[in-house]
């Protein structure tokens, strides 16, 4: 299983029974492969999908079912479609149970930048500003540091922000880290990783305030 699989899988973990739920772009969108029959959920898209079932598999797609990332998906029986307006509306209103997003940094704050590295080409914030603002639970998911092995869990974000102070749980191959108002707090640590390769020693301001199991 790929460290991707792995956050995902764990992600689902978090989905209860009856939740509208949207998925970022990336690990996201692999989260419903690992929700069972137990957990049915309400899966929103921005593009105007709500009851979106799982991704296509190759040969079985319909051109004019997509999410919002542009992948081919499924419905779910009783899915239903409405413009953007309405998608937007339910997201504006406080409807969204969670959103599960990708990162490109997390502050301590909870801070989110996951958009746009300057100087780098992006197809814009679309809607992860509003979900990140106003979906009643953000959980990201990501890998705990980027390709080059920098961390993206830092003391404060240095790209443009997505939202501020919007993060409530981090989920990635190596841990599970709650935000609360009092830093950071150490829910999970993944098999055969340790407290220093979650928060490197000379990451003093990131320290911990509690590690639970």
């Amino acid at each position: 299983m790929s460290y991707k699989e792995k956050i995902a899988k764990r992600a689902a973990r978090e989905v209860l029974p009856g939740q509208v739920i949207n998925l970022g772009i990336g690990i996201p969108t692999l989260i419903p492969d690992y929700l069972t029959a137990e957990t049915p959920v309400w899966v929103h898209s921005e593009n105007g999908i709500l009851g979106m079932g799982l991704r296509c598999r190759r040969g079985t797609e319909d051109r004019n079912l997509i999410d919002a990332g542009g992948n081919y998906v499924t419905l779910q029986p009783g899915a239903a479609f409405f413009d953007s307006g309405l998608s937007f509306a339910l997201v504006r209103g406080g409807r969204l149970d969670v959103a599960f997003l990708g990162a490109l940094e997390i502050s301590r704050a909870g801070d989110l930048a996951n958009w746009i590295i300057p100087g780098k080409y992006s197809p814009g914030i679309g809607g992860g500003m509003e979900l990140a603002q106003k979906a009643r639970r953000v959980i990201v998911t990501t890998t705990h540091t980027t390709r080059s092995g920098e961390p993206k869990i830092i003391n404060r974000c240095t790209l443009p922000l997505t939202a501020k102070n919007c993060v409530n749980t981090i989920i990635t191959e190596l841990a599970v880290i709650e935000v609360t108002a009092e830093g950071l707090l150490l829910q999970e640590i993944a098999a055969g990783s340790d407290v220093k390769q979650i928060f490197p020693p000379a990451a003093t301001d990131l320290r911990p305030k509690a590690v639970l199991s």
